[in-house]
Order: C-alpha cells, then structure tokens, then sequence
C-alpha cells in the first residue's frame, strides 16, 4: 500500500530534508583532491547531529557507514574511508538519507573533483536532467512508470544506460516504503499517482552497459565494464499543483 502523508508528516520530511541539504552543500564546499571519503562522512555526521537529526543508513540492513560515498565507476553503496582519498578528475556520488522526527529525508548527488573531463562532466549533467525529467511526471493522475519511461528515455536519448539492479522508493517514517520506483519502463503502467504520496526518486546512470556487480565488502556496487556512473536523488511530495521537491538545494 502506498502511504499517502499528512501536512504534518511532509512538514517533518521536510525538516529532515533540509538537514540533507545542508550536509550535502558542505560536502560540496570542502569536496577537493586529496580528501578522504572518511572525513566526508565526518563533515556530514557533524552537520546531520548538530541539526538533531540521525543518519538513516547507519546500521540499516547492517550498513556500517551513514553515507554511501561511491567514485567514478562505483554506482552506490561505496562505504565511506579514512583510506580511500579522491583524486583530481574523479566523480563522487554523495547519497545521504537523516531521519528527524521520525520521518526521513533522502537525496544523493554527483560531483566533480577538481577538474574533471567533458565525457564525465556529460555523464553528470544528463543524469541530472534525466531525473527532473522524472520529477516533472510526479503529478496527479500520471501513472508511477511514467516517471520511470521519462527518466529512461532521457538517459538513453543521450547513449547511456540505466541501472536495471537499484530503483527508487516511496520513503516516510521508513527508508524504503512502497512503490518501488524503476527508472526504466514503458509509460502508463503502474498505480494512479495521488496527492500526498512522497517518492525518492533516484536515477543511476551508467556510461557503458547498465551491467553492475557487488564488491567483496557486501555493499559496493560498480559497473562491470568499469565504465562511470552517475547518480542524483530528490525525495519529492506530489502536491494537486504537482512534485515539490523536499530535498531542493542550489
């Protein structure tokens, strides 16, 4: 069953989007070579208590970080380290989930290092407008897979694929609720999208194939071919006037 949240709850998702927001600005402040994915997720963690918020992927399904920090061909799931220290040129997929007041908020996005090259700058950019694409179909009376067939299209209009093993989700008082919310698919499939419904809508999209596989650690996805991958996430409120995204930052 899909929960549809009450003015009460988007409020408090959206207190605990705004803590996203904030951490993930200050990552983007400090986000140069030479720093460790490790400090990253203290940075975070700092910002994430000192707001009264929690992180929501700590201990979640026995996730042991409370960021998932993936670089270059690592699509999601990277566990954050003192050891793992980013490059000039790489990309860096940021996805943080805070729970406050009960409720959560969830967003992730890629960034540069640095100077990165045209084909990476081009990956990010793409994936960033394949899901406002899926965003802009989030609107009363639209079917679920029309934000999936929006987000797909766009992806592959550019040569990309989209990854097929991780989907976005209804979220709320869970990190996971239902729907699940495929970026692939054909359009007008899937239940009547309604006011109140909030939605994590997450694109993967990879620059070969959209073929992942998971890393010795358990968590860490990457590409088989070795190849980029980007990765941007809104949660997003339906509203009768259409999506309000929760997690907006600029």
């Amino acid at each position: 069953m899909i929960i549809i949240k009450s003015r009460d709850e988007i409020q408090k998702m959206a207190r605990a989007s705004r803590i996203v927001v904030k951490a993930l600005q200050a990552i983007r402040g400090i986000l140069s070579p030479g720093i460790t994915t490790g400090e990253i997720e203290k940075i975070a963690e700092e910002i994430i208590y000192s707001e009264g918020g929690t992180p929501t992927f700590k201990g979640y399904r026995g996730y042991p970080a409370s960021l998932c920090v993936s670089v270059n061909e690592e699509v999601v799931h990277g566990i954050p380290s003192l050891e793992r220290r980013l490059n000039q040129g790489d990309i860096v997929s940021i996805d943080i989930g805070v729970t406050c007041q009960g409720y959560i908020g969830d967003a992730a996005v890629t960034l540069p290092v640095g100077k990165v090259s045209e084909e990476a700058s081009r990956l990010m950019r793409v994936t960033e407008e394949a899901l406002y694409a899926g965003i802009e179909m989030a609107r009363p009376g639209n079917r679920l897979s029309d934000i999936s067939h929006a987000i797909q299209a766009h992806a592959e209009a550019a040569g990309y694929s989209v990854v097929r093993a991780f989907v976005g989700h209804g979220v709320g008082k869970t990190l996971h609720e239902e729907p699940q919310v495929p970026n692939f698919g054909p359009p007008g499939k899937g239940p009547r999208l309604k006011a109140g419904m909030t939605l994590a809508i997450e694109p993967m999209v990879n620059e070969g194939s959209y073929h992942v596989v998971i890393l010795d650690d358990g968590w860490t996805a990457r590409t088989r071919d070795g190849r980029l991958s980007a990765h941007f996430e809104h949660t997003v409120h339906i509203t009768d006037n259409g999506p309000e995204i929760l997690t907006k930052w600029s």
